[in-house]
């Protein structure tokens, strides 16, 4: 294998991201680096274009006094000007920090204030809308530029500015100032902090890590020694541009690699944007691979009868294949091939999944499917990913081998290897933004991040992730359970949208799971089950009889002590705006242990069902009432009965 040295000699002098960028623009001018899809149409830009509006936006940005002790933010949907944005702070010296879309007022005011921002670069109206009810609650924010313009009519704000001001004033500056831009690149250095990235805040409010550029370029040229990437390889941009994977590809081998960016027109039309494109390599997190698989099985409802058997012959087929080391070629001529062109997947040469654990039976499916798919793992403090499969060496239950310069232990493992996973490098995060607290409990002296993850090494060096190392568990009988691990599980059943395993110094197991609607209701719609809303499906005996077999399935594949014992089908999905889960959809345990406490409580006390009476919000400000009656269900000997049968919801709109 080379080194970066001998893969990639330019990085010596081009040290910094916007370094990058002009090495590029100035060797590979006319070559295409970013395309957006608009209007139904996809619009290209030249290396030279995508540097030609970084200066502006820069010089624009540097007339409202950005400058490198600046920090400036970002949300919006994935768009160049994002990208381009965020590149012009880095030209600055400045620092970028980007929030999901989706955030709630209150996460947003956390973030401004903590970090004093004062220039913030939103999409549109709703992310402008939420600004300006913050306006008395932020008040170090002078500056809301805004990219699209439709709707903004109305809005008189003195601080509100379009892009395209911006980038008209840094024209002008430009031609007045020809050399000024360059200049700016040039002071730009590898040690300086280029983004400020957020934790995926599990059980508070997130932490902000400090990513420098030559950390973001040596990383990513160490990714690329193992996972290689060329001009010639198109990549779709789906996942969140707040998170630190897509910076790392989106950014970082965008940059380096000269990887062609695709962006989609809308989130609703991710999937059929990317079967245009047809792209060569694909990063995803786990719950869109396990909404993908969803989607395939429930197409299947609607399908004939011969293509449903020809669907489950196939795939039949293809596991058994996969079991033992090979791959079917009947498989591949009945189901496979037509499958991946069906899904945009035919051109893949490389795809990922991370951020989250990956359900062995999502995993099976795609592998088996012929998608080259891999597993990554690593953390925001660490650049993201640092380890990742081969491409010889895809173990189903591993994530990988690290990246070379990477080095992983296990401190303090049990008798069975399990134990905490350590890791090192030289590009870990300088530390967390004003909290040098919890930098020396994060990294420690001697350069070891403490991932708080649970692990070992198997025979072959491969990492082997169980669950965060809090999440470990034991029964009242002392049996030691992952709950991740049997939740990833469940996910893989197409009804199962969301699972949380309960256990912990309990006398048996148990599940609160949220069914997956968009499937579900097609079901029930088949079987002429009558039913109005989301709390009002989730009560059916015979969606409770569904989940049942999907959860008996599942505990013939777990010993006997791991089995679920009862569960309940929660009235509503868990939702990121109530605490439930993280923006990267990963869930806070403690926040379902308290909400849904009297639940809980409810199942081990023997209660046939739990009385609920309560309000949901949502976000547009109306609310509804929610007032029914939770089966608690036994998953041995489950009978359907009429005392297994909950009282009507009833629903009510609230003002």
């Amino acid at each position: 294998m080379q080194t970066i040295a001998e893969q990639f000699p330019h990085l010596e002098d081009c040290n910094t991201l916007p370094k990058l960028l002009q090495y590029n623009a100035r060797h590979f001018s006319h070559d295409i680096a970013l395309r957006e899809k608009e209007f139904g149409i996809w619009q290209q830009f030249t290396w030279q274009d995508y540097l030609n509006n970084v200066r502006n936006i820069a010089l624009g940005l540097a007339q409202l006094g950005v400058d490198k002790d600046s920090i400036v933010v970002l949300m919006g949907d994935n768009r160049p000007d994002w990208l381009s944005s965020e590149l012009a702070a880095h030209c600055l010296g400045a620092q970028s920090l980007g929030i999901y879309r989706d955030a709630m007022e209150d996460e947003v005011e956390y973030l401004i204030n903590y970090t004093q921002a004062q220039t913030v670069i939103l999409e549109d109206e709703e992310q402008v809308d939420k600004f300006l009810n913050l306006s008395e609650r932020c008040p170090s924010v002078t500056h809301i530029i805004y990219c699209d313009p439709r709707g903004m009519r109305k809005y008189d704000a003195p601080n509100l500015i379009p892009m395209t001001q911006i980038k008209e004033d840094g024209e002008k500056h430009h031609k007045l100032n020809p050399d000024e831009f360059d200049q700016r690149i040039d002071a730009t250095a590898p040690e300086d902090v280029a983004i400020l990235c957020t934790t995926s805040g599990t059980t508070s409010h997130p932490k902000l890590s400090m990513l420098q550029h030559g950390s973001i370029i040596c990383h990513t040229a160490s990714y690329l020694l193992v996972d290689p990437k060329t001009h010639k390889d198109e990549y779709v941009s789906v996942l969140p541009m707040s998170w630190i994977m897509e910076q790392i590809y989106v950014v970082g081998k965008s940059l380096v690699s000269r990887m062609k960016i695709n962006f989609v027109e809308e989130q609703e039309t991710t999937f059929a944007d990317l079967r245009e494109i047809g792209p060569s390599f694909l990063l995803l997190a786990p719950r869109v691979w396990e909404q993908m698989a969803a989607d395939v099985h429930s197409r299947m409802m609607d399908a004939s009868w011969l293509k449903q058997k020809i669907f489950h012959l196939g795939l039949k087929l293809g596991l058994h294949a996969l079991e033992q080391g090979n791959k079917s070629l009947i498989a591949e001529w009945l189901l496979f091939r037509a499958l991946r062109d069906r899904l945009g997947l035919s051109k893949l040469r490389s795809a990922a999944t991370g951020g989250a654990a990956m359900g062995p039976d999502t995993f099976k499916f795609f592998i088996a499917m012929g998608v080259p798919l891999k597993q990554l793992y690593g953390q925001t403090e660490s650049m993201g990913a640092y380890t990742i499969h081969r491409a010889d060496e895809v173990h189903l239950e591993t994530v990988g081998l690290p990246f070379p310069g990477t080095e992983l232990k296990i401190v303090n493992p049990d008798p069975e290897g399990v134990g905490e996973i350590y890791a090192r490098h030289d590009a870990l995060m300088l530390g967390y933004f004003n909290n040098e607290n919890a930098t020396s409990e994060t990294i420690n002296d001697d350069g070891w991040m403490m991932t708080g993850d649970a692990g070992y090494l198997d025979s072959n060096k491969q990492l082997v992730v169980i669950d965060r190392y809090k999440d470990l568990a034991e029964t009242a009988q002392g049996i030691r359970f992952s709950p991740q691990f049997i939740e990833n599980k469940l996910k893989f059943s197409p009804y199962v949208g969301e699972a949380v395993i309960i256990g912990s110094q309990r006398p048996y197991l148990s599940a609160i799971i949220c069914i997956r609607y968009s499937i579900t209701s097609k079901w029930a719609e088949k079987n002429r089950i009558k039913f109005t809303t989301y709390s009002d499906l989730s009560r059916r005996d015979e969606v409770y009889r569904l989940i049942h077999n999907e959860i008996s399935t599942v505990n013939k594949s777990l010993p006997a002590a791991q089995r679920i014992k009862k569960f309940l089908l929660l009235y509503k999905e868990l939702d990121a705006d109530d605490g439930e889960l993280t923006r990267t959809r990963k869930v806070r345990r403690s926040v379902v242990r308290e909400k849904y406490g009297d639940i809980i409580e409810s199942i081990y006390n023997g209660d046939p069902q739990v009385d609920v009476d309560t309000t949901i919000t949502f976000q547009d400000g109306s609310s509804q009432r929610i007032q029914t009656q939770l089966v608690i269900a036994t998953t041995a000997d489950y009978q359907a009965s009429d005392e297994m049968k909950p009282n009507p919801v009833k629903e009510t709109s609230a003002a």
